[in-house]
């Protein structure tokens, strides 16, 4: 991580905001991959934002109910790509980098009162 933080010098790093339900040593995992990610973004100064998986999925589909397809979906739909991102993991990733563009680009919108 550090080395593609180095490489690419990101000025924002997003990631999702961990959630479990049932399954602890997944939880666990990913936890620690997320750890390493925020780790290496504060190192390099690179803004962090954290998104919950509802944001995520309401943001990109319209309803916070969205599954899985359905944000796959509408991923492939309005990045207009040829099939639906895979694996799952990395369409994870570009779900909540598309999130965080499409805020970004709302919030720039909005004056400060």
């Amino acid at each position: 991580m550090d080395e593609l933080v180095k490489r690419f010098t990101p000025e924002v790093v997003a990631v999702e905001q961990l959630f479990f339900s049932k399954n602890v040593k997944t939880a666990i995992l990913v936890g620690q991959a997320r750890g390493v990610i925020v780790l290496a973004a504060s190192n390099d100064a690179a803004r962090l934002v954290e998104y919950s998986p509802l944001k995520i999925k309401k943001t990109i589909t319209g309803s916070g109910n969205a599954d899985k397809l359905a944000v796959q979906s509408m991923l492939q739909r309005e990045l207009k790509l040829q099939q639906i991102p895979k694996p799952d993991d990395a369409a994870d990733a570009l779900a909540v980098a598309y999130c965080h563009q499409i805020l970004e680009r709302f919030n720039s919108q909005i004056p400060l009162a």
